[in-house]
């Protein structure tokens, strides 16, 4: 096929990696509004004497409280597509164990724990095309060092971390990297995010590389030129 194919093809994936961000941008704009309408909703109950009025109030904040969560649900479902418009990347989110494993949920909503070692080898045998696996759970970090044996580069986290923070981790990385920065740039960048943020949770992200990858050198999506 020829270089202007590739060249579309690339431009789609970008153009649809941006559709996305901007998706997320404007969900995440929800998430800040109702919150602040819940914590003035609930501020107002605290402060009416009237029995009836706080009833109301705290409706009121249950509600906005609510459309919050499903903002931040619209958010981790957007942030899965554009995980997989990386058709390099693997991510794995969800809930990790202190038993190096992580827990997945089955189509009949039951839990099912897999284990580090099945992990791996899952790896193993789709690694042709994978540049870089992302662990956004728990207790992940051996994970990922263990599957750099397979892959390019991992990243896992060291310890248990929030949901915020992995919200805003993952999403400054993934728009770095939809930029066309290195991976090594883009942990860095989404690791500053997390202290822009007032997050203090910088330091539990770990990035795993393979023996004889330059790191700053692995960019996974390459912007084509105008």
């Amino acid at each position: 096929m020829s270089s202007d194919f590739y060249r579309r093809q690339a431009q789609t994936h970008l153009q649809e990696i941006a559709r996305l961000q901007r998706d997320k941008g404007r969900e995440a704009e929800r998430v800040a509004s109702y919150q602040k309408q819940s914590n003035d909703a609930a501020a107002s109950a605290s402060r009416t004497s009237s029995i009836s009025s706080a009833q109301s109030y705290l409706r009121n904040a249950q509600r906005y409280s609510e459309q919050s969560a499903a903002a931040q649900k619209n958010i981790a479902n957007i942030e899965d597509k554009i995980a997989r418009e990386h058709s390099r990347i693997v991510h794995f989110s969800g809930h990790g164990s202190d038993q190096d494993e992580i827990v997945f949920q089955d189509a009949n909503g039951q839990t099912k724990a897999v284990t580090k070692e099945a992990i791996v080898q899952t790896m193993a045998f789709a690694s042709s095309d994978i540049q870089l696996v992302f662990f956004n759970t728990c207790y992940s970090r051996n994970q990922a060092e263990a599957v750099v044996k397979h892959v390019q580069a991992a990243i896992g986290m060291k310890t248990s971390i929030g949901d915020n923070a992995a919200r805003v981790f993952a999403a400054q990385f993934y728009s770095a990297i939809g930029f066309g920065l290195s991976v090594k740039r883009a942990f860095d960048q989404a690791k500053a995010a997390l202290m822009l943020e007032g997050i203090p949770e910088q330091d539990t992200p770990e990035l795993f590389v393979a023996d004889g990858v330059d790191v700053e050198q692995l960019i996974i999506v390459k912007p084509p030129h105008e």
